[in-house]
């Protein structure tokens, strides 16, 4: 095997968002990367259609978060949810969700931390990734390459090496000190690691037909809303995505379906409307999760980690989550202040979160089945009958949907407590719920947003590497920034004198991680500030 001196610090597999936010980060911070996509240019075809609090809150930290929405939904439109027979007619249910607008004014006006910095954002995945790969393609150390599909790899005690395929012919060899696989749920780079996907795979199989349309928006006589369920047995729904101009209507359908007649039949009588099928695809759901997210030198990200129902959006945005975890760590690792254990606890602290995440999605996705499980063809007729289905599915659909759409405590909740690089309690609390959000400054959980007096996010005054949160103003804490500076790690200290913020949070001083994860809490300084500092850098 070649031991030529690696090119990359690290190589990419995979540039959707997960790999492309990866390179980002990773280019910020000084790490020279590589990322390689065997398709030609960005999907062209909406798959995700929404990047959640949390990862909006990351983008923000990029410095994208307003490119990104202004990618979508502008913030006063209709966030609702709507349980249908068809669009043609009055709904069964409305279900009510806050808009952009609506969220940022709540967030405005929070005085604890019960509130994200960021709301979610309505964004089609072929509107972000275009967004994502521009910025990549200008981010100091990162090399980008379509049309280059990584077909082997192998590592050494050294390095990997990976082999590239470019689509203009050729085979070449790239040599890096670390591999990322973000190549989907099909994954090369797992495959070729021999790491297994546990759990439930192949549960449905479902058509996505993608069409635009100029009108058909402005001209649903029930409402506007994001997402239309429908009664039948097929399982479908129409996603509008955040143009408004291009939907998706997933459907288990066979392969022979008029797709005319049934786009058709969906939208109802009386709505005039333009529209061109723009793609059709055939998606199977998954519950799966890697065996482990690590074999040396490499590592998974996304969907080659975790394959998830895309009821309740926690493909995508959980893949953000580990790409922005181990962009870091090999950041730290690479420019030398980075101890052994900090890569090791990429596994620790993400399978967790993918493990919660798959069964939170399973659990959303039956929160469908539940209200559509005992339906009857007569819920389309206006007989007794009929009524007396559709006064059941919307009953039901009331009480079960809401699992769909409000798995805030998944999205924010989730804690590193017990991860080998935080400053846990013997008897920390290692879960979390799905459905609602506690904030906490207990270590391991995201700092919670809260405006300081000067009324600037706490998130937004935070370094980009490790933080010393002094909320007394008044503290000496050079022996905290000593310890860093004797393994030449990098930290901050923050110090502003916050009664407010020490009350809610209920300490004067934090430790905090690139990522926003609290390491550590108290209201005296660090007895011992050179073990915390080997401790947070995984030394």
């Amino acid at each position: 095997m070649s031991q030529v001196k690696p090119q990359f610090d690290v190589v990419i597999a995979g540039a959707g968002p997960v790999g492309l936010t990866m390179a980002i980060d990773l280019g910020r911070r000084g790490v020279r990367t590589l990322i390689v996509e065997r398709n030609p240019s960005t999907g062209p075809w909406p798959k995700m259609d929404r990047s959640n609090s949390r990862t909006m809150e990351f983008y923000r930290r990029l410095g994208i978060a307003e490119d990104v929405r202004a990618l979508g939904y502008p913030a006063d439109a209709s966030m609702d949810i709507f349980i249908v027979r068809s669009l043609s007619e009055a709904p069964l249910l409305k279900q009510h969700y806050p808009s952009v607008a609506t969220m940022r004014e709540r967030i405005e006006a929070a005085t604890d931390h019960s509130q994200p910095l960021e709301p979610y954002q309505l964004v089609s995945q072929n509107r972000l990734e275009p967004l994502l790969k521009s910025v990549a393609e200008n981010t100091p150390n990162v090399t980008v390459r379509y049309g280059c599909e990584l077909t082997a790899l192998a590592q050494d005690a050294e390095a990997v090496t990976v082999t590239l395929k470019p689509s203009d012919g050729g085979q070449e060899e790239v040599r890096c000190s670390f591999l990322a696989g973000c190549d989907g749920g099909g994954s090369t780079v797992r495959k070729s690691l021999g790491i297994r996907l546990e759990g439930q795979g192949s549960l449905r199989r479902m058509k996505q037909i993608c069409f635009r349309s100029e009108t058909l928006y402005d001209r649903i006589p029930m409402g506007k809303g994001r997402h239309y369920y429908f009664t039948d047995p097929e399982g479908s729904a129409i996603i509008v995505q955040g143009d408004r101009k291009e939907f998706t209507l997933n459907s288990d359908i066979p392969d022979d379906t008029d797709l005319d007649e049934w786009i058709r039949r969906k939208i109802g009588p009386g709505i005039e409307f333009d529209y061109e099928i723009l793609n059709v695809s055939n998606w199977t759901l998954h519950l799966l999760l890697a065996e482990k997210y690590r074999e040396g030198r490499v590592f998974l990200a996304g969907d080659a980690a975790h394959l998830v129902i895309p009821t309740g959006g926690l493909g995508m945005n959980s893949g953000v989550g580990d790409a922005l975890d181990l962009a870091w760590k090999l950041a730290g690792t690479v420019h030398g202040w980075g101890g052994p254990g900090l890569l090791e606890s990429y596994e620790i602290e993400r399978r967790p979160v993918g493990q919660k995440n798959v069964e939170a999605s399973g659990w959303a996705a039956q929160g469908l089945g539940l209200w559509r499980a005992n339906l009857t063809d007569a819920v389309d007729q206006d007989t007794e009958e009929g009524l007396d289905q559709q006064r059941r599915a919307a009953q039901l659909a009331n009480r079960h949907h809401r699992r769909v759409h409000e798995m805030v405590g998944a999205e924010q909740n989730y804690t590193y407590a017990g991860s080998p690089l935080i400053a846990s309690e013997a008897d920390a609390e290692t879960s979390w719920e799905t459905v609602r959000y506690l904030p906490t400054t207990e270590p391991g959980a995201r700092i919670p947003h809260i405006w300081l007096k000067d009324r600037a996010a706490m998130q937004d005054v935070l370094g980009a590497d490790y933080t010393f949160v002094d909320l007394t103003g008044m503290a000496d804490a050079s022996a905290v920034k000593a310890a860093f500076d004797t393994l030449s790690a990098p930290l901050r200290i923050l110090s502003r004198n916050e009664e407010h913020v020490r009350m809610v949070y209920g300490c004067r001083y934090l430790l905090v991680r690139p990522d926003l994860h609290i390491v550590w809490t108290g209201n005296g300084l660090p007895s011992d500030p050179q073990s915390l500092a080997e401790l947070a850098t995984g030394h």
